[in-house]
């Protein structure tokens, strides 16, 4: 078993919360924490500070390396033991990378529709 994961994810995109949802990462990790990027959670300054728009992306923190975008979705999909298609397309780092901006338009969609800002 690996260290755990820390992610920082959209918890108001329905999208975001039902793949966070859908992963059985615990079972490969072990500990898992899910930091809602809307919340005043103190660790969302670090991400901030390090250049990670949020709003641009999930970002993964796995043992201290931070992963962004189709990278952090990339490794969740490869350490997930559950994910169905969704997961097959985003095991292949090409792949993920062609599929990421389909699935950032989907949120950024999804979130005008239910009249939800972007993040801060």
């Amino acid at each position: 078993m690996t260290e755990g994961l820390r992610i920082y994810y959209d918890g108001d995109c329905p999208f975001c919360s039902a793949y966070m949802r859908m992963l059985n990462l615990r079972d490969a990790v072990g500990t898992v924490d899910l930091i809602d990027a809307r919340s005043d959670d103190p660790r969302l300054r670090g991400i901030v500070a390090a250049g990670f728009d949020l709003d641009e992306g999930i970002v993964v923190d796995h043992g201290g390396r931070l992963l962004h975008g189709a990278e952090a979705m990339q490794l969740l999909s490869v350490l997930s033991r559950k994910g169905g298609i969704l997961r097959a397309i985003m095991r292949s780092p090409r792949r993920a990378a062609l599929a990421y901006p389909v699935l950032k338009a989907g949120r950024r969609l999804s979130l005008m529709a239910l009249r939800r800002g972007r993040l801060r």
